[in-house]
């Protein structure tokens, strides 16, 4: 058990006091894992990268495809000693993009026969995201030379996910890539297209009822959870485990918890999080409370912000632009809530809260609201 992993050696080392035996990482630019994994007991899902069609890789072209593997091999050959070594994680959801992924799943499974053939010794993953019954008929039907299968699965959709694999009839070893709880894609919306986030409250809740699932699973050999590093995708805080600072989280603690190093000084929480309306006129008076607690028995310190909604949005995972900070004055803006005047611009605004304790752990949760014209 482990976490997809893009961060730095002090969060690599949090990652592994957490419990973690195995972290994952997608690309050979992360090669400096290798080493400071082994120093820390941790074993490596060492990431291949394939670079995709929707980005412009022409993988039809056997010369591409010729490059790409060289390059690969070369790599496997280089590495394929490393104490730390676990197994080779071959692309990431290269079929993003595609009505029919099976050709370029078919690139990858030549991939990996050629890396077979330079080390047996380490089991090959291919990676895909978490799909509808025909995709995983195909996958049951196809790539031979690939050990396991790696799948990405967000949120209650990992708890049919044993049905689902015996229904296509796929019988090969299945590793979680990335669990994450409700994605942007699945999660409800307001009524100008803002997807709602979960609490760092709910997105723990939600760790502990997977895991705990996943480890009654035969046919699920390993889980990732994602992402221990913190990433703009959609919001700053929908997808990372750790803030930008590196600071763990409710999240992080759920974890560390079914990892059996339950921590000492847990985060805080946010137990319940409001606003008094979804829509305002420029100047009104935006009102937002929060019921945080500490489990420390401290004092409680929360940051509110004010960000526009994202727009800058794309597939895959791929980086997003950062929407704009919105300077406001807050009339009020502690630990039980917020108050202060709409912006005078129409669009879609989001309401961001950390609270943070004597544990220097954090809770976080938004709320997304509309500015409309006067």
């Amino acid at each position: 058990m482990g976490a997809a992993f893009e961060a730095d050696q002090a969060s690599l080392e949090d990652l592994a006091a957490a419990g973690a035996n195995a972290v994952k990482v997608y690309r050979q630019a992360d090669t400096w894992v290798l080493d400071e994994a082994h120093r820390l007991g941790l074993k490596v899902v060492m990431g291949l990268w394939i670079p995709h069609p929707r980005h412009g890789a022409d993988l039809h072209d056997p010369q591409v495809v010729d490059e790409i593997t060289r390059d690969l091999v070369a790599y496997v050959n280089r590495h394929k000693k490393h104490p730390a070594l676990l197994a080779w994680n071959i692309g990431n959801e290269v079929e993003t993009g595609l009505d029919d992924p099976r050709f370029v799943w078919g690139v990858v499974d030549r991939i990996a026969a050629a890396i077979k053939a330079e080390d047996p010794d380490h089991p090959t993953i291919m990676v895909v995201a978490d799909s509808g019954p025909q995709e995983y008929r195909w996958l049951a039907a196809c790539c031979k030379q690939v050990d396991m299968l790696g799948l990405n699965v967000y949120g209650g959709a990992i708890f049919n996910l044993p049905e689902r694999l015996q229904s296509a009839g796929i019988d090969k070893p299945v590793v979680i890539t990335e669990l994450g709880p409700l994605g942007q894609w699945q999660a409800g919306q307001k009524p100008w297209g803002a997807p709602v986030e979960l609490s760092s409250r709910s997105k723990a809740d939600f760790f502990r009822d997977a895991l705990g699932f996943l480890q009654h699973q035969p046919q699920i050999k390993g889980v990732f959870a994602f992402l221990w590093g913190a990433k703009q995708e959609q919001t700053a805080t929908w997808h990372g485990l750790l803030l930008r600072d590196g600071t763990m989280t409710e999240m992080t603690d759920a974890l560390a918890t079914a990892w059996g190093q339950p921590p000492e000084m847990k985060a805080p929480t946010i137990r319940g999080i409001g606003i008094s309306a979804d829509e305002f006129r420029p100047g009104d008076t935006v009102s937002a409370g929060i019921d945080a607690a500490s489990l420390n028995n401290s004092e409680l310190r929360a940051n509110w912000q004010l960000f526009a909604e994202a727009t800058d949005l794309r597939k895959g995972g791929d980086e997003e632009t950062p929407p704009e900070r919105i300077p406001v004055i807050f009339q009020q803006a502690d630990s039980t809530g917020a108050q202060f005047v709409a912006p005078g611009k129409a669009g879609a605004y989001r309401l961001f809260v950390t609270v943070r304790d004597a544990s220097h752990k954090a809770a976080t949760a938004n709320l997304p609201f509309n500015v409309t014209a006067q």
